[in-house]
C-alpha cells in the first residue's frame, strides 16, 4: 500500500460560508483557516495546496471574551524612531472588524508559501451581503 499524492488536476476547490454572528472571533478564525488549509477533505496533505475557498459573513458581530476588547492591542510600526503605533480591540472591532478577523486567521495559518497562497481564498464581509452568490458556497457548521 502507498501513500496518496493529491495531484493538482485531481483537485477541486468547493465554497464555503461561515456565519460569524455572536461566534467568538478565535473560533471563527480557527474555522477558517481549517478549511483554507484542507484538513477538513480525506485526502489532505501537509505539503500540498488542497484547501477550500471560505466567505466570512456578519464580522462586526463577532465577539471577544473576557477583557480582550480593552486589553488585547494591534500594533505596527512605520519603520521610523519611534513609530510604534497601537490600537486597541474595541476601537479596531468598532472601525475594521474585517481587518482583525483577516489578521486572526493569517496568524493560524503557516508562514510559507502555502499559508500565503491560503490566505488569498478567503473573503469577509461586515455584513450579512456578500458577493459569492454565483459560487454557491455551502454554509460550514461548527
Amino acid at each position: 500500500m502507498s501513500t496518496y499524492m493529491p495531484k493538482k488536476a485531481d483537485l477541486s476547490r468547493k465554497w464555503y460560508i461561515i456565519d460569524a454572528e455572536g461566534r467568538s472571533l478565535g473560533h471563527v478564525a480557527a474555522a477558517a483557516a481549517h478549511i483554507l488549509r484542507g484538513k477538513h477533505k480525506p485526502t489532505f496533505a501537509p505539503h500540498a495546496d488542497c484547501g477550500d475557498n471560505v466567505v466570512v459573513i456578519n464580522a462586526s458581530k463577532t465577539v471577544l471574551t473576557g477583557n480582550k476588547l480593552d486589553k488585547k492591542k494591534y500594533y505596527r510600526h512605520s519603520g521610523w524612531i519611534g513609530g510604534l503605533k497601537e490600537t486597541s480591540y474595541r476601537k479596531l472591532m468598532a472601525e475594521r472588524p474585517e481587518f482583525a478577523l483577516l489578521k486572526a486567521v493569517k496568524g493560524m495559518l503557516p508562514d510559507t508559501t502555502l499559508g500565503r497562497n491560503a490566505a488569498t481564498r478567503i473573503r469577509v464581509y461586515r455584513g450579512a451581503d456578500h458577493k459569492q452568490a454565483a459560487q454557491k458556497p455551502e454554509t460550514w457548521n461548527f
